[in-house]
C-alpha cells in the first residue's frame, strides 16, 4: 500500500461566481468544493483540502494556498497539470509539489499579501466591472498613503473588523500599505501577518474616504485607539479585491 503524502497546491481563481472558499453544509458552490471534487475525480480519494485563507464570495486570488493527504503514487509536481483538465476554467492550480506532512498552512509563520482594485473615473467601464470598485469620486493618492502608514505596525484592529468576526484577538501587524495610481486604477496593497473578518476591505473603505476628503490621516489613529468598528469607513466591495499570495519563514513561497 503507498505511503500517505501531503501535497501543496497554489490555487489562482476568478471568485466572481463562487461563494467563497470555505465548504459548508449550507453554502454550495464554492472553491474548497469544487478541489474536493476535481481531486476525487482524479484519485478516486474523499478529501477535504485544508486552505490557507478562506476568501469571501466574489473575492479573486492569483495564490492561494491548500493541501491535501494522499496516496495517489502521482508524483506531488504532477497534480497541477492532471487537476487542471478536471476544473472549471474559472480555477486552476497554478503550482503543486509535496512538503512535509506536518506543514499546515494556516499554523505556520508568514505574511500574506493582498490588492485591492479602485477604477477611479468618471463611468464604469463594463470590462472592469467584475475586477475593480468603481469610485468615481477624485482621489488623492498621497493623502491616502499618509493614512496607510498610520496602519503599518501592530494594532488592535478592531475598528476595522467586521463585528461577526469570532476572532479571539484583534491584534494584527501590517508589514507595508502601499497607495499608488496605475493608468485609471488606484491601486492598495497590504502585507501582514494575519487579516482579520473583512480587514482589507474596511481598510479600503476608509482609505477612499480620506481620499475623496471626507476625514484627514490623522483620523486613522483615532480610529484604531477607539476600538469600535462604527468609527471607520465602510466595506469596500469584494470584486476588487485580490489575495496575490503567501511568503512562509522557512522560505516555502509561492508565485506572486
Amino acid at each position: 500500500m503507498a505511503d500517505t503524502k501531503r501535497v501543496l497546491l497554489v490555487v489562482s481563481y476568478d471568485g466572481t461566481g463562487y461563494s467563497g472558499w470555505a465548504f459548508q453544509k449550507s453554502t454550495h458552490n464554492t472553491i474548497e468544493e469544487m478541489l474536493n471534487r476535481a481531486i476525487f475525480g482524479l484519485t478516486g480519494e474523499e478529501v477535504h483540502v485544508i486552505g490557507a485563507s478562506r476568501t469571501d464570495a466574489g473575492v479573486h486570488a492569483y495564490g492561494n494556498i491548500a493541501v491535501f493527504d494522499t496516496k495517489s503514487t502521482i508524483p506531488g509536481e504532477r497534480f497541477s497539470f492532471a487537476l487542471n483538465h478536471i476544473l472549471p476554467e474559472d480555477i486552476r492550480v497554478v503550482e503543486s509539489r509535496e512538503v512535509d506532512s506536518s506543514f499546515h498552512p494556516r499554523h505556520c509563520e508568514c505574511e500574506k499579501t493582498y490588492e485591492y482594485r479602485v477604477l477611479n473615473t468618471r463611468s464604469q467601464n463594463p470590462v472592469k466591472r467584475l475586477y475593480s470598485y468603481h469610485y468615481s469620486m477624485p482621489l488623492d493618492v498621497k493623502v491616502m498613503q499618509q493614512a496607510a502608514d498610520l496602519l503599518v505596525g501592530e494594532h488592535d484592529f478592531t475598528s476595522f473588523c467586521n463585528t461577526e468576526s469570532q476572532a479571539l484577538s484583534h491584534v494584527r501587524t501590517i508589514t507595508d500599505i502601499g497607495v499608488r495610481r496605475e493608468g485609471d486604477e488606484v491601486i492598495i496593497t497590504v502585507t501582514g501577518n494575519g487579516f482579520l473578518y473583512n480587514m482589507v476591505r474596511i481598510i479600503v473603505g476608509t482609505l477612499l474616504q480620506i481620499g475623496r476628503g471626507k476625514g484627514v490621516p490623522e483620523d486613522i489613529t483615532a480610529m484604531l485607539e477607539a476600538k469600535d468598528r462604527s468609527k471607520a469607513g465602510p466595506t469596500a466591495p469584494a470584486k476588487g479585491l485580490f489575495l496575490l499570495g503567501y511568503k512562509y519563514k522557512n522560505q516555502l513561497t509561492n508565485r506572486q
